[in-house]
């Protein structure tokens, strides 16, 4: 089982982290942890298994992410995901729209400790790839440190070692999805116990983190962080990551307009190989727009992706044409 480094991860994000966002973010930190998007074990039992499953090898290390309560058909897609060459599959125990909760998929199963572990097993006993988890730290009425601890105890007795935290509860009854990502407040210091009582577990921290200052705040506490919408919105923070986080001397340490510059240009290739496909251009740049941000130009590259990039011959020279705007 390869050892995978977790000091700095990107989340699973509906349809913000596909395959093009990440390849793209690959040309920002070659080292960061980036998780797909949440995968149901419906969609690849019985729907196109190699769209949801596809990736490009420069995603390296990346991890599915799973949705799913079946421990025997999460056990199936654990699999997939080993035959399919990713380094991690995780078990999300955090999602909280009302389409997963029908279905028993995502934070609901914070009130099944016993079936989240039962699942977490079955899925360790059939493949090779470690299986981890990512909750919050409770949901509605059910949002006591204890009751978080007592999950984490009962799904660490399958010998799962990695759990990443949301530091947020979850309301199902009365909130939206969006509105559970900002409302319920966050809460980092029971992340913090966790670690400190389950000291022989790997802890990951998230949510609402947007600087690397506050990144190295938390890893005095945990063992990882991981970004989510600040990577997306703002993803010029992870070419700092790999010198930070991983002893890297390749990274582009301050991010600066050339180096943004050079990575949309190195990313290229990837494009035309797409392009060529059949994408459209837009699918790929969209996870482009924020690259620029606060920088001078920074609203015109995103209004000549966002204006131009959705027509069906869109290549290379929009980019370049876009990319014009910032480099005056």
């Amino acid at each position: 089982m390869r050892a995978i480094n977790r000091t700095f991860s990107t989340a699973p994000m509906m349809d913000w982290s596909d395959r093009h966002c990440r390849a793209f973010w690959r040309q920002l930190s070659k080292d960061a942890l980036l998780y797909t998007e949440m995968v149901t074990t419906g969609a690849l039992i019985h729907g196109n298994r190699e769209r949801f499953l596809q990736y490009n090898d420069i995603e390296h290390p990346v991890a599915l992410q799973l949705g799913g309560s079946n421990p025997e058909e999460l056990a199936q897609c654990a699999k997939f995901a080993e035959e399919w060459g990713y380094d991690e599959v995780n078990l999300n125990v955090g999602c909280p729209s009302d389409r997963v909760q029908n279905n028993m998929i995502g934070a609901c199963l914070m009130a099944h400790p016993q079936l989240v572990a039962d699942c977490i097993k079955a899925m360790q006993d059939t493949c090779n790839i470690e299986v981890t988890i990512k909750h919050r730290i409770g949901i509605d009425d059910i949002d006591s440190y204890e009751h978080m601890r007592d999950f984490v105890a009962t799904v660490a007795e399958t010998g799962c070692k990695s759990f990443t935290v949301h530091a947020r509860k979850a309301i199902l009854q009365g909130l939206s999805p969006k509105e559970n990502r900002d409302i319920p407040p966050l809460q980092y210091p029971l992340v913090y116990r966790l670690k400190q009582e389950f000291p022989e577990l790997e802890i990951i921290i998230n949510g609402g983190i947007k600087t690397h200052d506050e990144c190295s705040e938390h890893l005095s506490h945990v063992d990882g962080v991981m970004l989510g919408r600040e990577a997306y919105h703002n993803p010029g923070i992870l070419m700092q990551a790999d010198a930070l986080y991983f002893s890297a001397d390749n990274s582009h340490e301050e991010g600066s307009l050339v180096q943004r510059v050079q990575a949309v240009r190195d990313f290229y290739p990837y494009i035309e190989t797409e392009l060529s496909k059949g994408a459209t251009l837009h699918y790929i740049s969209r996870h482009m727009l924020g690259l620029f941000n606060g920088m001078k130009g920074a609203r015109q590259f995103r209004r000549h992706l966002s204006e131009n990039a959705f027509k069906k011959e869109s290549g290379i020279e929009i980019m370049e044409q876009a990319l014009a705007f910032v480099e005056v």
